[in-house]
């Protein structure tokens, strides 16, 4: 940045630079330049220095479709406050491209894109593309998104910096452009040839003035301009070909050899990428919901701690930090950053909660009554257990010998308990002593109030809680009533039964399960296995002849945790033996910096036992087992996966990425030479035909793959490696993930394609948890039960529900996740509402009570 803005005051014939797409590198300069603020803006506003449209250059896969918008939002306002951000979707080393950037990039007002992967150029060899749908003749091409959607796009073919350090010296020169002009002329499909000077690794070439006067010189009949994105894409536009190809959809090298997709990068540290799905989701379908539901007034919305908290959050969202494949030492910068965004995450939703609370009408409660309230801030109905640690109660620190506090709370026999609703009925719960603890206070206008609490655990059955919905529960002195229904774990924990799911566990731990409401029974669910892994933090590599270590076979233990007629809980715990690491030619290979293809090491002949421990419940009334696999790992170079044989072969399986549920295919191109396929998800992989399937979803483990037997489905649960990778040896024993782990997935059954949109929502819903908050007894505006928001189509996926930036406006954002077209609606009551686009800026399309396929939707609420 020194450099430039030297560069700008002494060569006035520099044109200009561009920042990679992004804006943060502004606040970063500034930190350590705040003196130089009215030089960058002079400099931006001047079209010197040209900044966005995007916060960060994120990677598109590995974080949400919110946090894909929001960097888009961030990004584009925030350049709009020093001048105009370049209009231009940039990915040039995004690893792979979702299939909606067309639609998002249109939809944030850009009218083209330029990205460096995905597609391969053939360029003028006569090649025939009919049966290509990943490959392209030209650099130029459309892309087209799911919906229809189409963008021009601009492909680095001959990778984004290649005009990189361009001699002055008329020899070199000749040289250098013979080829370099040679290269670009293979695939351009104008006579506009672009060449990138400069790349992430290299300085500002400050003699570029200079260069390109000797070009000139050297080459009289073509034109060398010092230009900018603006400029040569509409010099590109004025004379492209009608016969461009089109490419559809996400763009991940599909037809390569499959070696350097980096999709690998989704197991790389996926401690990271359990943290961003915590805190995505608490932002995202937590927080805002919450405050969007609390706040009336624009003026006490709070929009600064939210761009505060998502800013911190996407700091983290950039391609080489959230893929895990950077040193150690930004990979545990970005562990303090998490931490951070998380605690105002939990303080803004926990304020706004409050806020909430004080507008709820409990005054139905009579007055020694204990009040809750749960909350469902997800898109879609949810069934499942809401648990709170009820304060019963208080006894402040004034006055009394504190230390005996503990002990008066503790020996206090509790009455008989029962939780009520509004209208004075028992609901089913499970009410237990939760303890005393001390806890305190922070007034806003007096100094701190400990005190020491005696604490009820209360979990409550949520049967299809409607989204958007909060219901009133009070705590009750009086006996509950007895339930006959039969407990849900049964045979010493061998058999869980509920209305619509029977689960036997099998010797080896793994579960053969019955889909009670589609008559389809699924065995051999739920086996784990281990690989060793001789990569790097971009490309897992199996070691030739490596033998895969499972748990099929094995004798597993089985432990009864919790068992009633509300939930079953059982822990299943498996016992195998794995080599501690690899053998010492690894190290050997890393340091002398043998390609990972190449490598001969092996795995140790040391072995050490992992145990893994499984927690599996099962609730009343869910359609879903929630599983939670916990291990202490002190094993390095290995891949740990469970498997999920469906036992349903098709062509093709569905996954939630970008603002889509998409369809890939279950076999490989002929050009692919790499033995595995990993892909990318979100929050579930789904394998299912015309009659039944199995949804798996995750928590934050973002690698599956659908193993050549094309109906078993293999999540990626931790992936050890010790170095980076790439161009050179740098060692990362933290990417090795020694220590404990806890991975979290589950699975739902469904019959036809109707059916299979509910797993998609409950896959969803997996990683949004209940809200539950103790309330007193107050009058209010809102009813004790209200449904704030009315969210009906079950092919719509809610990804937003926020309050538009320092506005009372409501935005509500989401996407089909069809080929079809649907039927859709959402109602807030005393709001109207109007289509916007991606940056929630009006639009002139009128709303429908349809949904086309693949549509993204935003819609701004406006009070009557």
């Amino acid at each position: 940045m020194d450099d430039l803005l030297e560069l700008f005051e002494k060569d006035t014939g520099f044109n200009s630079f561009h920042l990679d797409g992004q804006t943060i590198i502004l606040d970063d300069y500034l930190q350590v330049r705040p003196e130089k603020r009215d030089l960058l803006e002079k400099y931006i506003k001047e079209g010197k220095l040209r900044i966005g449209p995007f916060y960060i250059l994120q990677d598109d896969f590995l974080i949400s479709s919110e946090a894909n918008t929001r960097n888009m939002l961030i990004g584009i306002d925030e350049a709009k406050k020093w001048g105009a951000p370049v209009n231009l979707g940039y990915f040039p080393d995004t690893f792979g491209n979702m299939g909606q950037a067309p639609q998002m990039m249109l939809g944030a007002g850009l009218k083209a894109v330029a990205f460096g992967r995905g597609v391969n150029p053939t360029g003028f060899n006569n090649e025939v593309l009919t049966d290509k749908k990943y490959a392209s003749q030209f650099s130029e091409m459309w892309w087209e998104a799911p919906d229809g959607s189409k963008i021009l796009a601009i492909l680095f073919a001959n990778w984004y910096s290649n005009g990189n350090e361009i001699p002055v010296d008329r020899q070199e020169a000749k040289a250098f452009w013979d080829k370099k002009l040679s290269d670009a002329s293979k695939y351009a499909s104008t006579d506009n040839l672009l060449m990138m000077n400069g790349c992430d690794h290299q300085p500002v070439q400050k003699n570029i003035s200079q260069a390109i006067k000797v070009a000139n010189e050297l080459y009289p009949d073509i034109e060398f301009v010092h230009s900018n994105f603006e400029d040569y894409i509409a010099a590109v536009k004025e004379s492209l070909p009608e016969d461009l190809s089109t490419v559809s959809g996400e763009l991940t090298s599909q037809e390569t050899d499959g070696w350097y997709t980096l999709a690998n990068t989704s197991s790389a540290r996926i401690y990271l990428k359990q943290m961003n799905t915590e805190i995505q989701r608490l932002l995202e379908n937590i927080a805002e919901p919450l405050a969007a539901m609390a706040y009336d007034s624009k003026d006490k919305y709070p929009s600064d701690e939210f761009r505060y908290a998502w800013k911190t959050l996407m700091q983290n969202h950039p391609h080489d930090s959230i893929c895990g494949c950077s040193v150690d030492e930004v990979h545990s910068e970005m562990v303090t950053r998490f931490k951070k965004a998380k605690e105002v995450g939990k303080f803004l939703a926990e304020a706004a909660a409050k806020e909430l609370l004080t507008k709820i009408d409990t005054s139905k409660f009579s007055a020694k009554l204990k009040p809750f309230v749960v909350f469902n801030t997800a898109g879609y109905k949810k069934t499942g257990i809401a648990e709170i640690f009820l304060e019963y109660k208080r006894i402040p620190f004034a006055g009394e010998y504190i230390e005996k506090l503990y002990d008066r709370l503790e020996q206090e026999a509790l009455p008989e308990l029962a939780v009520i609703d509004v209208n004075g009925n028992t609901v089913e719960a499970e009410i237990t002593d939760g303890g005393s603890s001390f806890g305190y206070d922070l007034p806003k206008d007096k100094f701190r109030l400990p005190f020491m609490a005696k604490y009820i655990r209360i979990r409550v059955i949520m049967k299809d809680m409607l989204p958007m919905s909060w219901k009133s529960f009070a705590l009750v002195e009086q006996k509950a009533d007895i339930h006959e229904q039969e407990n849900i774990v049964k045979n010493a924990g061998a058999l869980l039964e509920n209305e619509f799911l029977r689960i036997k566990v099998a010797q080896d731990g793994s579960l053969n399960v019955t889909d009670k409401k589609n008559g389809n029974t699924y065995s051999k669910l739920m086996v784990f296995e281990d690989t060793g892994d001789i990569g790097n933090e971009y490309i897992f590599k199996q070691p030739e002849g490596d033998e895969t270590i499972t748990t099929v076979n094995t004798k597993a233990e089985i432990t009864v945790k919790a068992n009633s007629y509300m939930y079953g809980e059982i822990e299943i715990t498996h016992r195998i033996n794995i080599p501690v690491s690899a053998d010492e030619l690894l190290e050997k290979e890393q340091k002398s910096i043998v390609e990972f293809r190449n490598r001969k090491a092996s795995r140790s002949e040391i072995t050490a036992e992992l145990i893994l421990k499984t927690k599996l419940i099962l609730e009343r009334g869910s359609q879903q087992i929630k599983l939670e696999t916990s291990f202490d790992n002190q094993m390095k170079d290995h891949r740990l996966r469970v498997l999920f044989n469906t036992e349903i072969i098709g062509s093709e399986h569905e996954a939630e990425s970008i603002y889509e549920v998409i369809k890939r295919s279950n076999s490989v191109s002929d050009t692919w030479q790499n033995p595995t396929n990993a892909q990318h998800q979100q929050s579930f992989v789904n394998i299912s035909d015309e009659n039944h399937g199995v949804t798996v979803a995750n928590y934050g483990l973002n690698e599956y793959e659908i193993l050549k037997d094309r109906s078993t489905i293999a999540v990626t649960l931790l992936r050890c490696v010790g170095e980076l990778g790439d161009w050179g040896y740098f060692p990362t024993p933290e990417a090795q993930c020694l220590g404990k782990h806890t991975a979290k997935f589950a699975i739902s059954f469904h019959g036809d394609e109707q059916d299979k949109l509910r797993t998609f929502h409950e896959a969803v819903n997996f990683q949004i948890p209940f809200s539950v908050y103790q309330t007193d007894i107050h009058t209010g505006t809102y009813e004790a039960d209200y449904q704030y928001a009315s969210i009906e189509g079950e092919a719509f996926m809610l990804t937003a529900f926020k309050k538009k930036e320092n506005s009372d406006e409501i935005i509500t954002r989401g996407y089909n996740m069809t080929d079809k077209l649907q039927k859709f609606n959402i109602n807030i009551n005393g709001r109207t509402a109007e289509k916007c686009n991606l940056l929630e800026e009006p639009v002139s399309e009128e709303i429908s009570d349809e949904i086309r396929p693949a549509e993204i939707v935003s819609c701004c609420w406006r009070k009557f």
